[in-house]
């Protein structure tokens, strides 16, 4: 059992920055890939970034990349998500999320994952 907890939403102007951190507790959590995914009104939740069990792989949706990066460390069981750059269009719902596999594993349809409840982003 995983438990997720976000932190670090909140409101930003264009071009600003914000940094979201997940705390994570659990037996599992270094067997565990974590990510970041969001959820804006109207659309699908989409995948943001994920980072490897070990942080040595990761993933970047295209319209973050150069933008954003994530991090994780094993000692303080935590993972980040450094945001630049920041547009309008990145307003969501953030949501920190840890799977069990590969990086990928956490993008196919219907793969098993805990999630935290979500940190609001506004940029305006």
């Amino acid at each position: 059992q995983v438990q997720l907890v976000e932190s670090g939403g909140g409101s930003v102007q264009p071009g600003g920055s914000l940094r979201l951190s997940c705390g994570a507790s659990g037996h599992t959590y270094s067997s565990n890939c974590m990510g970041w995914f969001r959820q804006a009104p109207g659309k699908e939740r989409e995948g943001v970034a994920a980072i490897s069990t070990r942080g040595f792989s990761t993933y970047y949706a295209d319209s973050v990349k150069g933008r954003f990066t994530i991090s994780r460390d094993s000692a303080k069981n935590t993972v980040d998500l450094h945001m630049n750059s920041l547009k309008p269009e990145d307003t969501a719902m953030y949501y920190c999320a840890a799977w069990p596999g590969t990086v990928m594993a956490g993008f196919s349809p219907g793969s098993s994952k805990f999630w935290g409840k979500g940190t609001q982003v506004t940029v305006s």
